[in-house]
């Protein structure tokens, strides 16, 4: 099945070219289905590889989807063209009385900073607030989820010695959980980080509980509320090129970066990476999308409640 995207989003051409079924809003307004309606809040700096990202994984799915892409109002993108934002993205308080069933808030690159210190972070508390009572399911991405799990449980983020940045083994802690549906006894994850969330300090709050760590790179998903709530600590999005692309840039800016561990082929960048976390990248969407969005979201899109 499709998914339905506005007739000129640029990711659109992106994916055709990769031959995966996009749907154009003009076609798809002729279908009598009730699409997933999906919000994606982007954080991150460079849009449009972000969008592509997301996007081309919740495409492998049977559901017809519905994207909207929402932004915050207190801080403007200078990597995005603005006529691009202009004609795909939404301001949330354009979007607050409206309900989604599914929602996910992506990374974004301001770990240095405490939460506080963020210049949208009033309104991400609000978008926070909204998701409880307007979405049936979030995904919480990479500081997403580690602001996330600070804002609705206390839970503290905490600087790392170095950057957690590579390709992880996670292991599922609870593996009959549907959003583990048809995956190995372990599986890979990307990640790019500065901060982590600390085991001990999840286990303090009853609410939480965690479903997959590594030894390495530590907890990596965390669920609440049944499903209602998901922070991943990873990118399993990421395309096969993004650790690539943040590694040549850290080098070409003098900063202090080591490769990324589990990327490349014999270590060796000049060989390029070897993809081994897509897989399980695309069947964790898929889980979520069928198991915690579609199958528990009502008909009536406006019954949706905390």
């Amino acid at each position: 099945m499709p998914l339905r995207l506005p007739d000129r989003l640029p990711a659109i051409e992106f994916l055709r070219e990769e031959n995966i079924f996009v749907l154009g809003d003009e076609r798809a307004s002729a279908q009598d289905i009730r699409p997933l309606r999906i919000a994606i809040l982007n954080l991150m700096p460079l849009k449009i590889t972000t969008e592509t990202d997301l996007i081309r994984l919740l495409s492998n799915t049977p559901l017809q989807l519905e994207i909207h892409l929402m932004k915050v109002k207190a801080h403007t993108s200078k990597n995005t063209p603005i006529e691009h934002m202009r004609a795909f993205y939404r301001d949330f308080e354009e979007m607050r009385r409206e309900k989604f069933d599914g929602f996910i808030v992506t990374g974004a690159p301001v770990e240095h900073l405490d939460f506080e210190q963020v210049t949208y972070w009033d309104e991400l508390c609000d978008i926070f607030r909204w998701a409880r009572t307007h979405v049936t399911s979030t995904l919480y991405i990479c500081w997403a989820a580690q602001a996330g799990l600070y804002f609705h449980y206390g839970v503290p983020k905490h600087p790392l010695p170095e950057k957690m940045f590579g390709i992880f083994p996670q292991i599922p802690l609870q593996p009959r959980l549907p959003i583990f549906r048809g995956f190995d006894d372990v599986f890979q994850m990307p990640h790019s980080r500065h901060t982590e969330v600390r085991r001990d300090d999840i286990e303090k709050v009853p609410a939480l509980t965690i479903i997959a760590e590594s030894p390495q790179s530590g907890v990596s998903m965390v669920m609440a509320r049944g499903g209602r709530e998901i922070f991943i600590t990873g990118h399993s999005e990421y395309s096969p090129l993004t650790l690539d692309t943040e590694y040549k840039r850290d080098l070409s800016k003098g900063l202090p970066i080591h490769k990324p561990h589990n990327y490349y082929r014999d270590d060796d960048p000049q060989k390029g990476p070897l993809v081994t976390w897509r897989g399980h990248g695309n069947l964790l969407f898929q889980n979520w999308l069928n198991y915690y969005v579609y199958q528990e979201t009502p008909y009536d899109i406006d019954e949706i409640h905390e």
